[in-house]
């Protein structure tokens, strides 16, 4: 018997794969593809999924295989430079080949002791006080304590829960893909004058560009576009098709958004795709799904691992539906931006102008890239519920200490300590660690639990996060 089973292994599920074997928790993943997606679509991997990856000593890997570009210029595809002082050590964005990011996750799952199993589709299950019973399309059944869907935005987890799905179906479909082009960069500079018609392309390489072009009469949405579509396409909105060819990865996307009004009906949970759907403007969907995972992870094993606080499982629909709700809403505007209506387009050159003030630039970059996300934590300093960034410690960096997913206590004082919490929560005393605050608390997820000095109110929020003490327990950095 596993501890959870997790239908579906992209992102989200590899991720929180990974995630429960940190705390030795038995995962299992079912995935009902035979075979990894093969075509190379390029998704980005915006600033805090990036520092998600440096917190558990994956980045290193990732940037082998990724190009950074700014971080600037994707609300609504408006090109504005990101501030130079972004509250961030990895200011950038990292574009990495959607097959390459879930491979190296996986593989990272399964070295940590997950087990996948390919060509499995869950049919159906049935959960009780103890646990779930999972049955597959052969007819297996299959038993575990929890089950994740993760299975993407058809979810099958989601159906069979009966979880409502509220938001707006798609109203209008969309190709987009990267290929390269036969014109000149200056004749396409001519043509495309921002969202014209919803339609544009934008350079990612040396003779490589994005396009984005409305699918209106293409095909059948079952079948996967083809180059030829986008030539059709691109010679009806602006009269000449570029002479696009060597497609490097071609896809079809709707509008539909949607948000589950519940992420967990008892032993059942949701995460990424199967919890929420949007257009993919802004490229924020797998870094949604990626950061639901490091929620969960720690949270669920906790449950498992029988030290969890009585409501611990409940704050990850708390914390990461409001995200998810502030996404979609962000998608919608970018989408109402995109507009070739007067008024939309009024309203896109007024924001253009307003993105010059860096108050107004950060804010929206913030938004995108979910460094400005604040978890309610209660009253407190404006540090507490954010993430902190990759300081400097005396030990190098403070990601390096994050990557075991346990709690940190960061002591300036060197007074402090975490007790019978030490199973679960490592200490730094650090009188030159870069804060300036005495002392921090971190949740595996690296978002600040507590601010403070006093060990009597540090014991309470441990108690609250980490739930009840053991004895005679102690761990620290040397």
């Amino acid at each position: 018997m596993f501890d959870v089973t997790i239908a579906g292994c992209g992102p989200a599920g590899a991720m929180l794969a990974a995630e429960l074997r940190l705390h030795d928790v038995r995962v299992l993943v079912l995935e009902k593809d035979t075979e990894p997606v093969s075509y190379a679509r390029i998704v980005g991997l915006h600033i805090r999924s990036i520092e998600l990856m440096a917190m558990r000593g994956l980045l290193d890997r990732v940037l082998e295989h990724g190009r950074r570009r700014p971080a600037g210029g994707f609300f609504a595809a408006i090109d504005k430079p990101a501030p130079a002082d972004l509250d961030s050590a990895h200011a950038y964005l990292l574009g990495v080949p959607q097959p390459v990011i879930v491979r190296l996750l996986e593989e990272h799952a399964i070295e940590l002791g997950a087990r996948v199993r390919r060509g499995c589709a869950v049919v159906g299950f049935a959960q009780d006080d103890d646990g779930v019973t999972v049955e597959l399309e052969d007819g297996e059944r299959l038993r575990s304590r929890y089950l994740v869907g993760c299975d993407g935005a058809r979810s099958t987890v989601r159906k069979l829960l009966g979880v409502d799905f509220p938001g707006e179906p798609a109203q209008t479909e969309t190709l987009m893909g990267e290929m390269e082009v036969g014109v000149p960069p200056e004749e396409i500079a001519a043509a495309v004058t921002g969202f014209t018609k919803r339609w544009w392309l934008r350079p990612v390489g040396v003779g490589v560009y994005s396009v984005v072009v409305p699918a209106a009469g293409v095909g059948d949405r079952a079948e996967p576009p083809t180059i030829e579509d986008f030539r059709h396409r691109l010679r009806a909105v602006a009269g000449t098709d570029f002479g696009v060819h060597s497609p490097r990865w071609l896809s079809r996307f709707g509008d539909a958004t949607r948000l589950v009004d519940r992420y967990r009906v008892g032993r059942v949970l949701l995460a990424g795709d199967a919890a929420h759907i949007h257009p993919p403007t802004g490229g924020q969907g797998l870094n949604l799904g990626v950061q639901d995972a490091v929620n969960l992870g720690w949270k669920l094993a906790a449950q498992v691992r029988g030290w969890a606080p009585e409501t611990l499982l409940d704050t990850y629909h708390a914390e990461r539906h409001p995200v998810a709700e502030d996404v979609l809403d962000n998608t919608r505007a970018q989408m109402e931006l995109s507009s070739a209506e007067p008024g939309p387009r009024a309203v896109r050159r007024l924001l253009t102008e307003l993105m010059d003030l860096d108050e107004v630039n950060r804010y929206l970059i913030g938004k995108i890239t979910a460094i400005d996300i604040r978890y309610d934590f209660g009253a407190g300093p404006d540090l507490l519920g954010r993430r902190l960034r990759d300081i400097d410690v005396t030990q190098g960096r403070l990601y390096d200490l994050l990557h075991r997913g346990r709690g940190l206590l960061l002591d300036r004082t060197g007074r402090l300590t975490v007790g019978g919490w030490s199973d679960r929560v490592d200490q730094l005393a650090d009188p030159a660690a870069a804060l300036d605050v005495p002392c921090v608390l971190l949740r595996p997820d690296g978002h600040v639990a507590w601010v403070g000095d006093d060990q009597r109110d540090l014991d309470g929020h441990l108690s609250r996060w980490f739930g009840r003490p053991a004895e005679g327990l102690r761990r620290s950095f040397p």
